[in-house]
């Protein structure tokens, strides 16, 4: 491919600032601060000229290139060292197209952006619990969201994806384009190139019953076993977790809700026209009816609101923090799996992680999608997370140490797979894909970057054979 003059000019004198430098220190942030990035260089791109140059600049260095845009998958990635990262903040805005019911989102926008654009016009995306998460790690790395028994996988929603390769090269992958090219990068596990929009499915929301309920941990078994058996027949429109909660008595968190271990329910119920509205408020009280029976919740934010008010329902904290955490994808929750989990981060087990949640799967999330990507469901009934701060006299090695007790106690019911957008942990196992699909995605892989230039972008679980 030949590039303009202007281009090769651009190219030619770009700069990748170096450790030190304010350019270099806003590129390499990270949300999870127990994961620093501390590549060789780093440059924030604002644009895909910006980008090619970075890349071209790269090149001539000998440099691999690593992409990231929020760093809340820091701790799940492998180290940066010896490349040049790119931070994607490409400008544009969030594009809905409410007739299509279709957002183009660029590289660098977060869900709350995405949430505000589509929901004037009546529609929602199938986004995460937090609203500065970026939108297209999250995508590309399957995406569990609170709609996720309605809609599936989040990577479904994607219906395009543009991209520039390490030669520099625009490509656009949709059902016409490159169809190979848009199912792998669909929960592939990255190593294709530098993402630079993706265009996504959004579907009708009138209203949502969404928030949170927290009660004593004294309480667990009881309200462990209501919520399991409510969510054995629970319809699809409803997406809900179970949290076992130790929260530090820091601002932003209810000072009812860190003076002790809490066990949470939240989630969402989805009524996608004014006439689902009695239908969701019933399937809402169905859950928690049973719930409040058992004990008088110590908060309950639960409530009737619009679609904005599920970025709020899992009160994620808004500013960087450091964790260590772990993902398992399980195959059940009977009464053996009830009681090993709380046996290893209930009320009395000394468990120092902040948050152990089990999300409900089922419904879409159990279906293969009609021209979805390769990462497409999950057969698994439930996820589980578990994470907490080295802060105080909570350490990593006691944190990390943990989580191989979760591990162990869940050992039974572990399916050996995981979802890419909640592994927490780059040395931790990590299986989404099978051989077969491995093989397939890395085939695509090696026609779009066939000297490895992104290869260290490559999600451990997604491991490349080159």
């Amino acid at each position: 491919m030949t590039l303009p003059s202007d281009v090769l000019r651009t190219a030619q004198s770009a700069t990748l600032p170096a450790p030190g430098s304010p350019e270099y220190e806003e590129a390499a942030g990270v949300f999870n601060l127990a994961a620093p990035a501390r590549p060789d260089a780093a440059v924030t791109v604002r644009t895909v000229a910006e980008a090619r140059a970075a890349l071209r600049a790269a090149d001539a260095r000998g440099l691999p290139v690593r992409v990231h845009t929020t760093g809340h998958a820091a701790g799940a990635r492998r180290p940066v060292d010896g490349g040049v990262l790119l931070r994607t903040r490409l400008a544009g805005g969030v594009h809905v197209d409410p007739v299509a019911r279709t957002a183009r989102v660029p590289a660098g926008a977060t869900w709350g952006e995405v949430v505000a654009a589509a929901a004037p016009h009546g529609l929602a995306a199938a986004h995460g619990s937090a609203a500065g998460v970026g939108v297209v790690g999250y995508l590309l790395g399957g995406g569990v969201s609170f709609y996720g028994r309605h809609t599936g996988i989040a990577a479904n929603s994607v219906r395009a994806v543009e991209l520039l390769t390490a030669d520099g090269e625009e490509v656009r992958a949709d059902a016409a384009a490159d169809p190979e090219l848009l199912w792998a990068l669909r929960g592939g596990g990255g190593g294709f190139g530098v993402v630079t929009a993706v265009e996504i499915g959004l579907f009708p929301v009138a209203r949502v019953v969404t928030g949170g309920a927290y009660w004593s941990a004294a309480h667990a078994r009881p309200l462990l076993a209501a919520w399991r058996d409510w969510a054995a027949g629970a319809p699809r429109r409803a997406t809900t977790s179970l949290r076992i909660m130790n929260l530090p008595p820091v601002p932003g968190v209810p000072p009812v809700l860190a003076a002790g271990p809490v066990l949470c329910v939240d989630g969402a119920v989805l009524a996608a026209t004014a006439d689902e509205e009695p239908e969701a408020r019933r399937a809402a009280d169905a859950l928690l009816a049973p719930l409040r029976a058992i004990a008088e919740p110590l908060l309950d934010t639960w409530a009737l609101t619009d679609a904005a008010g599920v970025l709020d329902a899992h009160m994620d904290p808004a500013d960087p923090v450091p964790f260590v955490g772990d993902h398992l994808l399980l195959s059940g929750l009977g009464d053996d799996t009830a009681d090993a989990f709380l046996g290893a981060v209930g009320e009395g087990s000394g468990s120092p992680l902040a948050v152990a949640t089990l999300r409900q799967l089922g419904g879409a999330f159990a279906e293969p999608a009609a021209g979805g990507g390769v990462l497409d469901h999950t057969d698994a009934a439930y996820a589980y997370m578990g994470s907490g701060p080295p802060f105080g006299p909570v350490t990593v090695a006691a944190l990390e140490e943990h989580c191989a007790r979760v591990r162990a106690a869940l050992a039974p019911w572990d399916t050996g797979r995981t979802i890419p957008s909640l592994v927490e942990g780059a040395g931790r196992p990590q299986r989404h894909l099978d051989a077969e699909q491995t093989a397939a995605v890395d085939r695509v892989r090696a026609r779009l970057d066939p000297r490895g230039r992104f290869t260290g972008d490559i999600a451990p679980g997604a491991t490349s054979s080159r």
